[in-house]
């Protein structure tokens, strides 16, 4: 018997482990870096979630995973696919809502679920009337007539209508009230229990602490951070110093450990340290002058303020551990 799998097919089930994966992605506008070299991965039936500020480089990068955006260097693939040349295919796969979705105003909500219906397999309308009616949405109302909320519900029906293999989300759940925010943010869980793979960007980082299984961190176009849930708070360590002079210089720490925030206030310092032992802690303990050492798991949100300021305190330590070089 032939082997009749195309070249695509086999692209596809060679990459069957992970739904994304990219390689020295580069995006350089005219004046500006977006993305700068960034390693992805996010395997198969996972809540990705992608923090970071405004301008970070995050909606660059969904649109070159979607294929609305050429890289200037590197590659990805999307379900086994590659953006570049297999943009539709990748489109036809998945469910993407953006942060503003455009939508059709003068069309009615279930005319537009009608509309949208045409470019997707048979039970595609019937599955988007079920959604608009558990959100609670008027169906002969005119998108136009709906506020933010309502609208971003419509945005997230013709999302799921299909049952996508992967779900891209830009600040999904803004302008959603609480319940439904709720409700939605479960529903990502039951899509990962059936296989399904979901990619969010949100600010909102107590929903990403709820359903994420990988965080990524990004600041000017890199990942700062890249980690499971779990294994970033395995990995961090929170330590409060009481020192007896303020103007003590402490040593610095030696590797693996790695700081990513240091302050000073008064006789007090606080260090955010990444791969800490139980050695290290022990010798810093006994450091000269530190009279207290205290220690606790930090949360993300401590996290995602570290990646961002990245600045050096008066304590001589920088973000990543690098030590700070005073001025000659």
């Amino acid at each position: 018997m032939t082997d009749s799998a195309t070249p695509n097919t086999v692209a596809a089930n060679a990459s069957a482990a992970n739904a994304i994966e990219a390689t020295q992605l580069r995006v350089q506008f005219p004046r500006c870096v977006a993305l700068d070299g960034i390693d992805l991965t996010v395997p198969t039936g996972t809540v990705f979630a992608l923090l970071g500020e405004n301008g970070a480089g995050k909606t660059t990068l969904i649109r070159v995973l979607t294929g609305f955006l050429q890289p200037s260097s590197g590659g990805c693939q999307v379900l086994g696919l590659d953006p570049r040349h297999q943009a539709l295919e990748i489109r036809r796969r998945i469910g993407y809502v953006s942060d503003a979705p455009a939508l059709y105003d003068w069309m009615r909500v279930d005319e537009i679920g009608w509309f949208a219906a045409s470019f997707y397999p048979d039970g595609y309308l019937e599955r988007y009337r079920e959604l608009i009616a558990g959100y609670d949405l008027p169906s002969d109302r005119h998108i136009r007539h709906l506020s933010k909320g309502q609208r971003a519900k419509v945005a997230l029906a013709l999302a799921l209508a299909h049952d996508p293999e992967l779900l891209i989300l830009d600040e999904p759940t803004s302008g959603l009230d609480p319940l439904v925010r709720r409700e939605f943010l479960e529903s990502l869980l039951d899509r990962v229990a059936a296989g399904r793979t979901v990619f969010l960007s949100s600010h909102h980082i107590a929903e990403v602490e709820r359903v994420a299984d990988q965080v990524a961190i990004m600041h000017q176009g890199r990942f700062r951070l890249i980690d499971s849930l779990t294994g970033l708070r395995d990995s961090f360590t929170e330590l409060t110093l009481g020192v007896n002079d303020p103007l003590l210089a402490l040593p610095d720490f030696e590797p693996p450990a790695e700081v990513y925030q240091s302050q000073t206030n008064g006789r007090q310092q606080r260090f955010l340290v990444r791969h800490l032992s139980a050695a290290q802690l022990q010798q810093v303990q006994s450091w000269p002058g530190v009279d207290n050492c205290q220690t606790h798991t930090p949360s993300l949100d401590d996290l995602f303020a570290a990646c961002l300021r990245g600045q050096t305190s008066t304590a001589g330590h920088s973000i990543n551990g690098s030590p700070r070089k005073e001025a000659p």
